[in-house]
């Protein structure tokens, strides 16, 4: 495939939407094609320099009138500069708000303008703001003005359809991990400095929106039985974690919890752990769980969403009905007491990530979908 300039518009925070945006421009720049990045802040997964990526921090004017300062505004006017400057491509912009409207209103502002713009739905632009009458006509509009819409799981999509009454087609393009850096490994060294060596390690990883039910994973921490002492390690940071925090100091679990923040060496972090927890109420796919698994680490979860998508109940995880704690204690000291179980369930994770969710056959799909679009262009 030739040479495309690609731009990415994402958020840059810790949650599914940044770390895939980012990954996946990684990946497309190390298969020869130029990527321009978007965002308010250097996206997490993108903390160092690589070679055909060029970040374009979008920052917004503070002006006395502006209660509220426009940075959608602001992001239009980056991308019209880059889309136009660079002959874009593609611009794919992850999140319909506001990164769909920033797109069309980009393209509209350049006039004679090709760029093809695909947007990717991740989960809360249509669960939540879907359903917020403030963005109830501005998220349709951004997809019908979309040349691809992208859902990352079939329960997101039908959810679109349901939400908004689309009738549009709408590409499935599941989220995806990096083997090469999530993968199974023994590091004593790790999982001895983070407590390791005598107690098992549970994991959990969020943006702590009180979605994720980051507390429910203290209440399971509570129920592991005595026989296998066990550490809760938290990855991430968000609005939930002072309250995740309090909860621990009630039970005096203190000693029995760490909190990692947002971290660069997720993947080292993850493999040294034996079970991953991620108790949320809602998941458009679950890419967490998917890092999880594709190191080998067993997933403990709920049945939301799309995550029966990506977990085999019994094989590669459990999954439970949401706030089931009792249910997802006993599989956790199930798991921990029993290692030929766990490696049985590492081993299967593992499988289903390579086979279903690997990062080679996301880049394939993804320059098919831009192959697709362009060969459309007059």
């Amino acid at each position: 495939m030739k040479k495309l300039r690609i731009g990415i518009a994402c958020y840059p925070t810790y949650g599914g939407s940044g770390v895939l945006a980012t990954e996946l421009g990684i990946a497309l720049a190390r298969h020869g094609h130029e990527i321009h990045i978007f965002s308010y802040a250097r996206p997490t997964r993108l903390a160092s320099y690589h070679a055909g990526i060029e970040f374009h921090n979008v920052s917004v004017s503070s002006y006395p009138l502006f209660h509220y300062p426009p940075y959608d505004l602001a992001l239009s006017s980056v991308m019209r500069q880059v889309m136009c400057d660079r002959s874009l491509d593609i611009l794919h912009v992850h999140y319909a708000v506001p990164h769909a409207i920033c797109a069309y209103l980009a393209r509209e502002m350049s006039p004679n303008c090709s760029t093809k713009i695909v947007t990717t739905l991740h989960g809360t632009d249509i669960t939540i703001l879907g359903r917020d009458p403030s963005y109830r006509d501005v998220i349709p509009f951004g997809l019908q003005q979309s040349d691809a819409v992208v859902s990352v799981s079939d329960w997101l999509a039908e959810q679109t359809r349901e939400v908004f009454d689309y009738s549009g087609p709408i590409d499935i393009l599941p989220n995806f991990v990096d083997q090469q850096l999530f993968r199974r490994r023994s590091d004593d060294v790790v999982r001895n400095e983070l407590g390791g060596k005598d107690q098992a390690l549970l994991v959990h990883m969020s943006n702590f929106r009180s979605l994720k039910r980051a507390g429910d994973t203290i209440e399971i921490l509570r129920r592991v039985g005595s026989r296998k002492p066990a550490r809760l390690l938290f990855v991430g940071d968000g609005p939930d974690q002072s309250a995740v925090r309090e909860l621990a100091q009630r039970y005096g679990l203190c000693d029995k919890v760490r909190f990692l923040g947002e971290i660069e060496n997720v993947a080292s972090v993850i493999a040294a752990s034996d079970v991953a927890l991620f108790p949320s109420e809602s998941e458009s796919f679950g890419l967490a769980p998917l890092e999880a698994m594709a190191c080998g680490v067993p997933v403990v979860t709920t049945n939301v969403g799309g995550l029966p998508e990506v977990i085999v109940h019994g094989e590669s995880g459990f999954l439970h009905n949401i706030g089931d704690i009792d249910g997802m204690a006993a599989d956790v000291n199930r798991l921990l007491e029993d290692p030929q179980l766990r490696n049985a369930m590492g081993k299967a994770g593992v499988e289903r990530t390579t086979d279903k969710f690997s990062l080679t056959a996301s880049l394939e799909q993804h320059e098919e979908l831009y192959r697709r679009l362009l060969a459309d262009t007059p």
